[in-house]
């Protein structure tokens, strides 16, 4: 049977959101959510002993073949990406830049950051990823991490929604901006039902 809805994808440095909206956004739209970051622990191992012992750029490598394994299998759902998977070298994998260059152009992509505004960005991604429980974190680092990739991130064609305000109203934004634009890649549920969000 043919699913019902696309897969929307959400993509994003880290600390925009993604995990948190993503399962607010499904469960509006009453599908499955994934993470590609929780997949890959998953189905692989865990991410920092990866990165640890292989290096960064085998874990993008696999990573992106994974996506590629997985993929066919999440028409119908929201998945949130790895944060730095639109940012990978061109070359980590073969087929990389066909994959990049498909979910940018996507109707159903969206990219999430806490602000357009870069200065606002830069601040809110530092203090977001200084606050997380996971790993150590170095604010001169998330810094340089984000300055350097939010004009990639703002590049991109996909739909650019913010996020500094309360998941459940950014996930209603999403809704109402895919009912309004793409409301075929939505179950039935939510063409029906979709949020009035002027304020976007």
């Amino acid at each position: 049977m043919a699913p019902n809805i696309s897969m929307i994808q959400l993509i994003g440095p880290g600390g925009a959101g993604k995990s948190t909206i993503g399962a607010a956004l499904a469960m509006r739209l009453g599908c499955p959510f994934h993470d590609l970051d929780r997949e890959f622990e998953c189905r692989r191992t865990d991410i920092d002993a990866f990165i640890g012992t292989q290096g960064y750029e085998a874990y993008a490598r696999e990573n992106v073949a994974l996506y590629l394994e997985i993929g066919p299998q999440l028409s119908g759902t929201v998945l949130a990406f790895s944060s730095g998977f639109m940012v990978y070298p061109k070359d980590v994998h073969p087929a990389y830049a066909a994959v990049r260059e498909a979910i940018a152009g996507s109707s159903t992509t969206v990219v999430l950051l806490p602000s357009l505004d870069r200065e606002t960005c830069v601040a809110e991604t530092v203090r977001r990823q200084l606050g997380r429980p996971i790993g150590r974190r170095d604010a001169v680092r998330e810094e340089a991490v984000i300055r350097e990739r939010f004009d990639r991130y703002m590049d991109l064609p996909a739909m650019k929604i913010e996020t500094m305000r309360p998941a459940l109203e950014v996930a209603t934004a999403i809704h109402a901006r895919l009912a309004a634009e793409v409301p075929e890649a939505l179950p039935a549920a939510g063409r029906t039902h979709a949020p009035d969000d002027r304020a976007i």
